[in-house]
């Protein structure tokens, strides 16, 4: 009997168990999405403890170790606290929200000649994750920071 006549012949059966299958498949997808990236480290030592009071962007884009892309689903904030990282909420399995304190973070920018800036982040100095954003949301991100921002190490031009 091959998987159409099953379904056929059990649609009940099929109704319970393909939402089972998918909810069990997205937790497994975030879950190696969150050790891959580098997220579960992170949440170790910096796991927000209190809602966030902050400047706050939703939406925003974001790669980390592995090539692991939050496109789209990160919300990104800044506050004299540090720098806040969450995922919305479809993608919060595995993801808990992150702060991280300044002097845990050094930035590092770098300009493309084709595509613009983007600026790489990194979180912890012990197990150090890099998270690289454009450099358009790093400047929105200094300018909630003011004065907690790190220095910048600056990266010439490449192609």
């Amino acid at each position: 009997m091959n998987i159409q006549e099953f379904i056929n012949h059990h649609p009940a059966w099929f109704a319970i168990a393909f939402p089972v299958y998918f909810v069990g498949l997205w937790l497994l997808v975030s879950t190696i999405i969150s050790l891959a990236g580098g997220w579960y480290v992170l949440s170790q030592t910096f796991r927000a403890r209190v809602p966030f009071d902050g400047s706050l962007w939703s939406g925003q884009s974001g790669y980390m170790r592995w090539f692991v892309n939050y496109g789209h689903c990160l919300k990104v904030g800044a506050s004299s606290n540090g720098l806040y990282l969450a995922t919305l909420f479809l993608f919060s399995f595995m993801h808990p929200p992150l702060l991280v304190p300044w002097n845990e973070i050094n930035i590092r920018r770098t300009k493309l000649w084709v595509f613009g800036a983007y600026v790489t982040v990194t979180l912890g100095n012990e197990r150090p994750i890099r998270l690289r954003v454009t450099g358009k949301l790093a400047d929105k991100l200094r300018e909630s920071a003011a004065k907690h921002w790190p220095v910048e190490e600056n990266r010439g031009s490449t192609i």
